[in-house]
């Protein structure tokens, strides 16, 4: 007897199909139209084959811009991981202290991105932010529109700020899924707080950790909004990332061919950056989970 397949589903899946079309398929065809060719005003377009693809990999204002974003990635990675498991390892478990440390920390999640870039602009001036005015009082020179070393780190204390809840509510997450039987026997065995933390605990939150270290080095790759209203790029180049450039050449310099180009080269580094991290740890994990 044949098996018959039903192939009605697929009539359930078209509506996504066409809105994921219209939304992304289409405008990235046009990107890579753009990218191609030059305009000379007019709507008038001239093929230029891969020109703009090689006078971008020449360009100094890629390769730097590229470097910044990286350097700012490594930064908040290295800061928001061992802090949001920290945050997380240090919550209640149960009770409604649990609740209200899970409202409180999602809080700055719900702030929209330009408000967040607001109100750290605000909260950073010397003249009359709390952190600019404490840290000018304490004898410190500070000022973020001048310096490049205080705009970066004012920059990655907003992003800390803004985005370790995100890994600390995974982490929790990943901690409160844990069976009460291995921390039972953890105790039993009298281990010591690091080693429940070692072998325990780590352990069981790497899923976790995972999606954790691939959403925030997107979103930290991509970021565009917070320090542009911070800093606005500044000062000079110091803060200008891939984004910012790019919006920089597409709208400030209205070179629609390299923005194109531009944005098709940051989507495949993001891509495949993104792609070799998640292999190189589910390698990892997978030979952890071998052992």
């Amino acid at each position: 007897m044949e098996k018959t397949t039903n192939q009605r589903a697929w009539f359930l899946v078209l509506p996504v199909l066409i809105l994921v079309a219209f939304s992304s398929i289409i405008p990235m065809m046009t990107v890579v139209n753009y990218s191609f060719q030059d305009s000379f005003g007019g709507n008038e377009f001239f093929w230029v084959g891969l020109e703009w693809y090689r006078e971008l990999l020449r360009s100094e204002r890629l390769w730097d811009a590229l470097g910044r974003q990286l350097m700012f990635s490594s930064i908040i990675l290295l800061i928001e991981i061992p802090l949001g498991i920290l945050v997380a390892l240090a919550m209640p478990k149960k009770g409604w202290l649990a609740s209200l440390c899970l409202v409180l920390i999602a809080l700055p999640l719900l702030i929209p991105y330009n408000v967040v870039g607001m109100i750290w602009q605000v909260f950073a001036r010397s003249d009359i932010g709390l952190l600019g005015r404490v840290v000018t009082d304490l004898g410190f020179s500070y000022n973020y529109t001048q310096d490049a070393v205080d705009a970066w780190v004012t920059v990655v204390a907003m992003d800390v700020w803004h985005w370790t809840s995100l890994v600390s509510l995974l982490c929790y997450a990943g901690v409160r899924s844990i069976p009460s039987a291995y921390y039972q026997a953890a105790e039993i065995d009298q281990a010591s707080r690091w080693s429940v933390f070692r072998f325990i605990e780590l352990p069981k939150m790497r899923g976790v950790l995972i999606i954790a270290v691939l959403l925030r080095f997107m979103d930290s790759f991509m970021i565009y909004t917070e320090p542009f209203v911070l800093t606005g790029g500044g000062p000079g180049n110091a803060t200008t990332f891939l984004s910012i450039d790019l919006v920089k050449m597409a709208l400030g310099q209205f070179d629609l061919g390299p923005a194109a180009a531009f944005s098709l080269m940051y989507f495949l580094v993001i891509l495949l950056v993104s792609y070799v991290f998640y292999t190189v740890m589910i390698a990892s994990d997978k030979a952890e989970a071998g052992q």
